[in-house]
């Protein structure tokens, strides 16, 4: 478990996003149908327009959980004062299925860096019971801690995080 954690300690997501946790289910970040984030890995913006598939697996279709997309580099990494910034809320998806089933109640915004490189975190919580979601009022000063504390939500049960920054227009061709 300990080789989990490691990526998300080096990447500084645990510390600055999230507090240390065990890992106790497996989630599948995909975008584009073929483009899985892997912690650390870059994408371009243009890769990451749409909504990803994100699959929850390792857990019974009884167990529901809550996703958290964020990126806690807002403006930009060398002082992140917008920290954290939210990009996508769902809720109530069960185990062993993916965000299609769940309630959307954060519509996603697509990464949009500015300045550097940023770290774009999904984090999954498993969720004690159905119950609606206190919502942010804005996407900027989001905190996830805050948030899990605010909706009975406990430690992540997985996180992953993939990096990306400005295309210039040679890039994009």
């Amino acid at each position: 478990m300990a080789r989990l954690l490691e990526p998300l300690i080096v990447g500084k997501v645990i510390g600055e996003v999230l507090d240390s946790f065990s890992p106790s289910v497996t989630m599948a970040v995909t975008y584009n149908s073929n483009n899985q984030v892997f912690n650390g890995h870059e994408f371009f913006p243009s890769a990451v327009v749409s909504k990803p598939k994100v699959e929850v697996q390792g857990a019974d279709l009884r167990t529901l959980f809550t996703l958290v997309m964020t990126d806690p580099d807002v403006p930009g990494p060398s002082d992140p004062y917008l920290r954290e910034h939210l990009h996508w809320i769902v809720t109530d998806i069960p185990g062993t299925t993916d965000t299609t089933f769940g309630k959307e109640v954060v519509s996603y915004e697509n990464p949009r860096p500015n300045i550097g490189i940023h770290r774009f975190v999904f984090v999954l919580f498993k969720q004690k019971r159905r119950q609606p979601a206190d919502i942010p009022s804005s996407r900027d000063h989001f905190n996830t801690r805050q948030f899990a504390e605010d909706n009975d939500l406990g430690l992540p049960v997985a996180a992953v995080y993939f990096n990306a920054q400005r295309e210039t227009a040679a890039r994009r061709r």
